[in-house]
């Protein structure tokens, strides 16, 4: 049994809970290239909005009832085995993507969120010497990765020394767990994997280094500093995400105001883009020196290439729509001075309305090749950055 809506919110900690009036849900998604997919609905892609109250929301995520343990596992091996995984260099079957399996414990009665447990696997970060044999999709993903796990490290950071901002929005991962740091009632525990041999020393010091400081961090007073500008926001909408069959509607004194899409409020881009300028400037982890340049360098031009490819991918499928629109316009038009029953028609007019048709086709092809010839450049830029890495890299 599936149903779909909002997968974020405050639980309702005072009531108790017990088998006979709670039932479990399992959500499964992943993070890959900037993109979000439901890996329990065929990769569907999905939204990152934020509602009224500033909490962020995944809409159009689907949550599956488990009715018994034999059910629960069989979703979460669904899931794992529809995540996005690729040969690299270090492992045959290496994990591309950050995936979040989220397990909802909700009221049977009522849907009200109870509990929420969050299963988060990080893909590995993955060092420029460790892709110096990488495509260009292998290279991205590998950037994504390492730029959303260095987002995580700068909020941690962050709130670590009572900073008044906190980047979340430096990443989608950082976004979706924002509730996990802001969240009084939250608890947090991560699991390093670690490797005792001799070669994998320097990845692993990382990895302890990176699980420590998860270690220090103290949910409460600097965690809720991004929360506090905006009040309420813990408070979780009350949209049903089970079947409306078996829930009763809720009130609309209940409900929170529209969620707004992040990417259509001027700010929230403003927001976005200096969150990431911070973690760019921020990052004094790795070597230094003109291979640490590059690195960021490289970071910001795949960051575009997403938001590129996202544009004109959005533009295409649009420009399909609205061609198809013209060219029912255009038969209408035709039929008007070559059907059977016409005897008389106004050329003039038929001039100008073709005119007017050819006029919006020839727009829609300039804008499109205008965002095309646009990723093109950014596609060089990366191709001779990723050159000049691995040159640099090699001269060391």
């Amino acid at each position: 049994e599936a149903s779909k809506g909002n997968t974020t919110g405050t639980t309702d900690a005072t009531s108790p809970c017990s088998l006979d009036d709670t039932a479990v849900y399992v959500t499964f998604f992943e993070i890959y290239g900037g993109r979000i997919q439901d890996l329990l609905n065929e990769r569907k892609r999905l939204k990152v909005l934020e509602d009224g109250k500033g909490e962020v929301q995944i809409t159009g995520l689907e949550e599956f009832e488990a009715v018994d343990a034999e059910q629960f596992l069989s979703l979460i091996d669904a899931g794992n085995e529809k995540r996005t995984t690729h040969a690299t260099e270090a492992n045959d079957t290496s994990s591309r993507s950050h995936a979040i399996c989220q397990v909802l414990l909700r009221d049977k009665k009522t849907g009200r969120l109870r509990g929420k447990l969050s299963l988060v696997d990080l893909a590995g970060s993955e060092r420029g010497t460790d892709t110096k044999s990488h495509n260009r999709q292998r290279r991205t993903e590998s950037s994504e990765i390492n730029t959303s796990l260095l987002a995580l490290k700068e909020c941690i950071r962050a709130l670590d020394g009572k900073l008044g901002h906190v980047p979340y929005r430096a990443s989608k991962l950082t976004l979706i767990l924002k509730d996990c740091f802001t969240s009084s009632l939250a608890r947090t525990t991560m699991i390093a994997t670690v490797s005792p041999g001799a070669s994998s020393a320097d990845h692993t010091l990382n990895t302890l280094r990176y699980a420590d400081r998860i270690k220090e961090k103290k949910v409460g007073g600097a965690a809720g500093g991004d929360a506090k500008k905006k009040k309420g926001a813990s408070a979780r909408p009350k949209k049903s995400l089970k079947p409306a069959s078996s829930l009763p509607a809720p009130k609309e004194e209940e409900m929170h105001p529209e969620p707004m899409l992040l990417d259509d409020i001027d700010e929230d881009d403003k927001q976005y883009d200096d969150d990431f300028d911070l973690l760019v400037d921020n990052d004094d982890d790795e070597q230094g020196g003109e291979l640490d340049s590059i690195e960021k360098l490289h970071s910001n031009v795949v960051q575009s290439l997403y938001d590129q490819e996202e544009e004109l991918l959005n533009t295409h499928m649009a420009s399909i729509q609205e061609n198809a629109e013209l060219l029912t316009e255009e038969g209408k038009l035709l039929q008007g001075v070559q059907g059977d029953d016409v005897g008389d028609y106004d050329i003039d007019q038929y001039a100008a309305a073709l005119g007017t048709i050819l006029d919006k086709k020839s727009k829609l092809c300039t804008d499109l090749q205008a965002r095309l010839s646009s990723l093109r450049i950014k596609l060089q830029e990366e191709e001779e950055l990723s050159k000049r890495r691995v040159a640099v890299a090699g001269g060391k």
